[in-house]
């Protein structure tokens, strides 16, 4: 019974997770940026990449497991697949406040050009 009641919560958690990381990006791309400020351009150009980058690390996994190495179904995999999706958040997370790949950047400086805030 507590065993389910883990999986229960560690499921639970990961799609709140999943769908919160999703749903703020969407939230800070849906904005006009027609009269943003700098600032507000870039974290949003930031958000994105990070995004990205955590779904980059998330599908790199996926090609290093072997199947059928794990119970999916246990809630100890679903905790540490709750832990990881935090870990990858955090790295996608630290990776553009440490200049990332770029590609905050160029996404800001389009969408400067786009909106005509030079």
């Amino acid at each position: 019974m507590i065993d389910g009641l883990g999986a229960l919560t560690s499921s639970t958690y990961l799609d709140q997770a999943k769908s919160a990381s999703a749903q703020a990006l969407d939230k800070s791309l849906d904005k006009d940026y027609s009269k943003a400020t700098e600032e507000e351009l870039m974290g949003a150009c930031k958000e994105f990449e990070a995004y990205f980058l955590e779904q980059v690390f998330k599908a790199l996994e996926k090609t290093a497991k072997v199947p059928g190495d794990e119970d999916d179904s246990s809630s100890t995999t679903k905790t540490l697949d709750m832990f990881k999706d935090q870990m990858y958040q955090e790295y996608a997370s630290s990776a553009v406040e440490n200049e990332g790949f770029g590609i905050a950047q160029m996404l800001y400086e389009q969408m400067k050009r786009n909106y005509n805030l030079d």
